[in-house]
């Protein structure tokens, strides 16, 4: 990419500016750029266009390379695939995927052999005509014989319920529309529970919907008033209940509708208590509760079904290993759980009273257990992979011990994963925190200064970025970059403190802790300033602005996808969608101790006159999570007061929202230019 000044290139143009003058805790804020909030504005939609014309006209010449890599890309997949069976009942359900074909065809046979396929859902089919399709839910009703999905065709998450006759494969007529997540079949095969948002699109209402009925007939079942919190439904492994829950980010309760009766009234296991979380899954006549009461980093408790409200230690808290939830089922009981920073999965034998863990080898992976639908089963489906192992399928006997391979994701091309080195490192943060790092390479590597590396952090919610396999991201590492993986603050890798000590009033951690591992990298020789890149994405966007504020100098260049960068003006207003249950992650603005702290690091709020590394920007007009206006403001202030040459640019998803293009190629061809603009440099 060329380091011509920006004038000799045609910038977008900016409408005429009407300032927006902020005063709060005696604190002046001037937004030059606040008109492009107004999206029925034309001017607005003029600007993004003509932004994505200059960022073509900047990307034009790597064309060639964004091509060549997509190509890449799509050789290593195996195009005509499928996923390993799953059994319900007297059936096995799966997904494949067809050369050409950018959308799976969910699909299911007989359980005996030699049984004919059946497609329940081709989204392909139902795709066509849209520039963007997503699922919600796609729930197969207990007696197997209808569908219901929830379905997305802008990328704002307002999702339409539709179901379908199995038997005949003829869409019904119930069709409810602008619903949330979470979708839950009752056992009588006739009923459905769906969620409503309310005008910030914080889902707040659960609502029964029987076939057949018009919308207007749905009964409300439970409403959440409170504006931190979010509801959700879902139905149990057991199929004994409705699950409802309402939870904020510090506290929350769970109300059970028993299947077999949709219209009882829903009972509450334990009334909320600030600052407690809890999650239930029943079991055989049990109640789990994972939860946080007086267990800093989780532990699981038990309650008769009788009795939910009668909570017994089950698992007590232990202070070196961090509880992330449990799996429940009739004769066993699976609790997930982490020790010192990587995974584990801890097994109890309920009829034997025997417990053991399943070991994993490496020194960085990443462990997900599946959806695993029947109650009563001996064996756990879970997968496995790190950042040079592609993923494997995994089934579990969870008696005998005994783990057979049920599917490696394949890798075209002819890749090897015993010419990748992973290493799991440590960087000292600057208060003598020890903060882990998850690094792969191509061998032979020499520590010499050379290497571009990648650097990527997330780092909010307490979302643990796993050391994962990625296939297109042995195009880089075939280039000779490193890849890695900043385990920050914010997230939960190193149990529930890890996350508390990245947010709110300590949220700044998150931030210079990405700074010193990247000083780390740079001293310890495994690559250097101008060769080395970061990414974030969303609340990792953030992490992108703060340091493209702090430390310019540490990166060649910045990739920030659907960057959360206006804080304080998002913050400042609830009519946002999810603004108000934010308030538990960075503090109210309008509270003055708040408003300071965040002061100090809102990237819009502190862009400043000085040179900037190459920024690479990307979003999505219909993001319900972090609008549009947020990164195309911030690339224009960073345009008015950059110093440097290196180009800014913005690149605008038209039809798309928070995770961009659905379909898979769509999505390859955008990590294809994501690429090419870091290997370009």
């Amino acid at each position: 990419m060329s380091d011509l000044p920006l004038h000799s290139r045609p910038l977008p143009p900016v409408a005429p500016r009407i300032e927006q003058v902020t005063q709060l805790h005696g604190d002046t804020r001037v937004d030059p750029y606040a008109w492009m909030r107004d999206r029925d504005n034309p001017d607005v939609t003029a600007y993004l266009e003509a932004e994505n014309a200059y960022t073509e006209a900047m990307t034009a010449h790597t064309k060639p390379l964004q091509e060549q890599l997509y190509r890449e890309m799509l050789g290593r997949i195996q195009e005509d695939d499928a996923t390993v069976p799953v059994r319900r009942g007297a059936w096995v359900y799966y997904s494949r995927t067809e050369q050409g074909k950018a959308y799976p065809i969910y699909c299911r046979k007989g359980a005996q052999a030699q049984a004919r396929e059946e497609v329940i859902f081709d989204q392909n089919a139902e795709a066509a005509g849209h520039e963007f399709y997503q699922l919600g839910a796609l729930e197969v009703s207990p007696d197997h014989g209808r569908l219901a999905i929830l379905e997305d065709v802008t990328g704002y998450e307002d999702f339409t319920l539709r179901v379908r006759d199995l038997s005949t494969g003829a869409w019904l007529a119930d069709r409810v529309e602008k619903l949330g997540f979470g979708l839950a079949w009752a056992s009588d095969g006739r009923t459905l529970f769906y969620t409503t948002t309310d005008e910030a699109k914080r889902s707040d209402r659960v609502w029964r919907h029987t076939l057949g009925a018009a919308r207007d007939a749905d009964v409300e079942t439970f409403h959440e008033p409170g504006v931190l919190n979010n509801v959700g439904v879902h139905r149990a492994r057991s199929g004994d209940f409705v699950v409802i829950t309402s939870a904020s980010f510090t506290d929350g309760e769970v109300w059970l509708v028993p299947s077999a009766s949709p219209d009882a009234r829903p009972v509450l296991v334990r009334a909320r208590r600030e600052s407690v979380e809890y999650d239930v899954e029943p079991g055989d006549g049990w109640l789990y509760v994972c939860t946080n009461d007086d267990a800093p980093n989780f532990k699981v408790m038990r309650a008769p079904v009788a009795d939910p409200g009668a909570w017994r230690d089950w698992l007590p808290h232990r202070p070196d290993v961090f509880v992330e939830g449990v799996h429940v089922f009739k004769r066993f009981v699976v609790v997930q759980e982490r020790q010192r920073g990587l995974r584990m999965l801890r097994v109890t034998d309920l009829e034997r009273d025997e417990t053991h863990e399943i070991s994993f080898p490496q020194a960085a992976y990443g462990i997900s257990v599946a959806s695993n639908p029947e109650f009563d089963q001996q064996e756990l489906r879970f997968t496995y992979s790190s950042l040079a192992t592609p993923e494997t399928v995994f089934d579990y006997d969870l008696r005998s011990r005994a783990r057979v391979v049920r599917k490696k994701e394949p890798v075209l091309g002819g890749y090897d994963e015993s010419q990748y080195a992973v290493e799991r490192l440590e960087a000292t943060a600057r208060d003598g925190t020890t903060v882990p790092i998850s690094l792969v390479y191509r061998t032979p590597f020499v520590r010499d200064g050379a290497r571009p590396l990648l650097l990527y952090a997330y780092g909010s919610y307490g979302y643990t970025v796993e050391p994962t396999f990625s296939a297109p991201r042995v195009s880089l590492l075939d280039r000779g970059f490193a890849f890695a993986i900043a385990h920050v603050r914010g997230g939960q890798e190193m149990g529930r403190s890890w996350y508390d000590d990245g947010k709110m009033q300590k949220k700044l951690n998150t931030f210079t802790d990405f700074i010193d591992v990247a000083d780390h990298l740079v001293q310890e020789r495994y690559t250097s300033a101008d060769r080395m890149a970061a990414h974030g994405g969303s609340a990792g966007g953030l992490l992108m602005g703060v340091v493209a504020n702090l430390r310019p100098d540490l990166f060649r260049t910045i990739v920030a996808d659907v960057p959360f960068v206006d804080v304080i003006n998002t913050m400042l207003d609830d009519s946002i969608p999810l603004t108000a249950q934010e308030w538990l992650q960075w503090g109210s603005p309008h509270d003055a101790e708040a408003y300071a702290y965040i002061r100090r690091y809102s990237p819009y709020d502190n862009v400043a006159v000085q040179a900037y590394p190459r920024l690479l920007v990307t979003s999505g007009v219909n993001d319900s999570r972090v609008a549009f206006w947020e990164p195309a403001k911030w690339v224009a202030k960073l345009r008015t007061l950059n110093t440097g040459s290196a180009p800014i640019l913005l690149k605008m998803n038209m039809g798309a929202g928070h995770g961009g293009a659905s379909g898979r190629y769509e999505r390859l061809r955008e990590t294809a230019f994501r690429y090419a603009f870091v290997v370009e440099q």
